[in-house]
């Protein structure tokens, strides 16, 4: 799940209302992204045989999850300014560049260390061609153009976790797990051939690079990683072990650094107005919550349909299809509430509706078996989920000005990829606890007891969301798209 930082700055002035333009510059912009949605979701059900082929262990393989959230997410806010002050088409190329590169070298990949390094380098890539490309579209149509652009980008969001498991499944089952990169390339090849020759060009002041805080992207993202890395070596060396501890040290450093660096800088990734919107920040911290719990359930329930059950990549794709449909159901569910109450109720009550269905999750542990065992918490867990992203989304951008709104929705977006990197990280060192995920035993053990943990965050998260969120009543009509994957 995507988004970029503001796009006022250097906005041109887009076409009239009467003036139609070719849609070419959609559709790059949207074949871009739909590498970036699926990309995320579509390793999902590749896990095990990855780890497998590449002698990786259960507590291991989130890196392949988190290294891409990481760098996409931390560097988002970053990659949105630049979009900014630079000119779009170049950045936009340069990501889609990079990321056609990365996933040539995942597919390449010889043994773990190079494949979470590329994944890296695809996150990297995202980070930069999602703003640009959201930015294209925002300055290069207007009136219903611009609308109906708008609405397919959201619609390409709300696809990630049905076509990216589906395709992640077949891709691994048929071709091998080096097919579900591998089909980036051509793709990324025929945007970068096609963009370089229609994308319109754009001047920029040179002066305005002096504005981007390139050491608080960097030191974000590193401070992230440090912190992901101690919560791995929890489980891997102790918590006293001196790795663990120096790894938190680091962590700690890097973000005090990180929070230094943009009190002092002169164009701060985050305003300094944005921390005292209260909707904001509130919105930005139960989206991180709720993706947490999602996403690091998703990666559980994957590993367990084909460690415990003996599913295939395939097989499990196609049971991870009914969660993508209740949470686009939990989505229009809240559109309903919100008319008739708040958001801060709709977002909490979702969340206590999202620890329910984890709740479920893990008593199915005991019980293996796909319509008993996994369905019915799978179902819950979705239906919760999609009631809290709509409420969060309306509550976050409500009252904030237009010229601020990018950096309202990158604030949130940037909560939403770094809560998934987080909660992958915190659910697989709680399951792999248990025992070896690679086993049936401890991927039983271990799924039970990070469903568990799944539970307790939603519930936490459910309580920040009720003292935190405005009281206001929302307006379902102001439901705007967000990705979720």
């Amino acid at each position: 799940m995507t988004s970029t930082g503001s796009h006022a700055t250097t906005a041109q002035p887009p076409e009239t209302e009467t003036a139609r333009r070719p849609w070419t510059v959609l559709a790059l912009a949207l074949a871009a992204q739909v590498l970036v949605v699926l990309d995320i979701s579509v390793v999902n059900t590749a896990l095990p045989t990855i780890g497998r082929a590449l002698d990786l262990p259960g507590s291991g393989l989130q890196w392949l999850i988190t290294a891409y959230l990481l760098t996409s997410g931390g560097g988002l806010l970053l990659g949105g300014r630049i979009a900014d002050v630079f000119a779009r088409k170049q950045v936009f190329l340069t990501g889609v560049a990079i990321f056609t590169t990365a996933s040539m070298t995942s597919g390449l990949a010889a043994n773990a260390g190079t494949l979470i390094g590329s994944r890296a380098g695809q996150g990297l890539g995202a980070a930069l061609m999602t703003p640009a490309a959201l930015s294209l579209i925002m300055t290069g149509y207007a009136g219903a153009q611009r609308a109906r652009g708008l609405a397919l980008w959201g619609a390409v969001g709300s696809m990630g976790i049905a076509a990216g498991v589906l395709l992640g499944g077949a891709l691994t089952t048929w071709f091998g797990w080096r097919a579900i990169f591998w089909i980036n390339v051509p793709v990324g090849i025929a945007v970068l051939v096609i963009g370089t020759i229609v994308l319109p060009a754009t001047r920029v002041e040179r002066t305005a690079a002096a504005q981007l805080d390139v050491p608080g992207g960097v030191t974000v993202v590193a401070g992230l990683g440090a912190l992901v890395y101690g919560i791995e070596s929890i489980t891997s060396h102790g918590v006293t072990s001196p790795i663990t501890v120096g790894a938190f040290a680091v962590a700690v450093a890097l973000l005090t650094a990180f929070s230094r660096i943009e009190r002092r800088s002169i164009s701060p990734l985050v305003p300094p107005h944005a921390w005292r919107i209260r909707s904001l920040v509130a919105g930005t911290a139960t989206i991180a919550g709720v993706t947490a719990v999602l996403v690091g359930a998703i990666f559980l329930i994957s590993i367990f349909c084909q460690t415990v059950l003996g599913y295939s990549a395939l097989r499990t794709g196609v049971a991870l299809v009914p969660l993508a449909l209740a949470l686009t159901g939990g989505t229009h569910v809240a559109r309903h509430l919100l008319a008739k109450t708040s958001a801060r109720h709709v977002a909490s009550g979702g969340l206590v509706v999202a620890a329910i269905g984890a709740v479920l999750l893990a008593q199915g542990t005991t019980h293996p078996g796909y319509l008993a065992g996994v369905l019915p918490g799978l179902v819950v867990l979705g239906i919760g989920s999609g009631l809290v992203f709509v409420a969060v989304f309306i509550s976050a951008s409500a009252g904030i000005p237009a010229q601020h709104a990018g950096t309202a929705s990158g604030l949130v977006m940037t909560g939403h990829e770094i809560g998934a990197a987080l909660g992958v990280a915190i659910l697989a060192a709680v399951a792999a606890g248990a025992g070896p995920l690679s086993t049936v035993a401890g991927a039983t053990a271990g799924a039970g007891r990070g469903f568990a943990a799944a539970a307790a965050l939603a519930v936490v998260v459910a309580a920040i969301a009720a003292m935190t969120m405005p009281k206001s009543a929302g307006a379902g009509a102001a439901a705007g798209h967000m990705h979720m994957h």
